[in-house]
């Protein structure tokens, strides 16, 4: 099992910046695959990036605005945000993801972020 909690969210203006949080424990945290995907009202959830193996990945939406952040030692990774539109308006959650004889998936609780124009 692996608990996520997230922190950080809030409201911003356009152009602001937020760093959110995301805390892992209950796992080896090098081992799982990390990610970000963010729901807006009416809408699908998406993925917004996903860092796995060294590798790093964003959406179309976010390259270069949003860096996600791995840190191994502290068992955490972090959304920095950067110039941040009313269309990043979403609740953003926290994804673990484990795939070895079974696929492991979790989610955090999620944190809400709104830019006002």
């Amino acid at each position: 099992q692996v608990q996520l909690v997230e922190s950080g969210g809030g409201l911003v203006q356009a152009g602001g910046s937020l760093r959110l949080s995301c805390a892992a424990s209950g796992s080896i945290f090098s081992t799982l695959a990390m990610s970000w995907y963010r729901q807006a009202p009416g809408k699908q959830r998406e993925l917004v990036a996903v860092t796995s193996g060294g590798s790093i990945n964003y959406a179309d939406s976010v390259k270069g605005r949003f860096t996600i952040i791995r840190d191994n030692a502290k068992n955490t990774v972090f959304l920095q945000m950067n110039s941040l539109k009313p269309e990043d308006t979403a609740v953003y959650y926290c994804n673990a993801r484990r795939t070895t004889w079974r696929v492991e998936n979790y989610w955090g609780q999620g944190t809400q972020v709104t830019v006002s124009s």
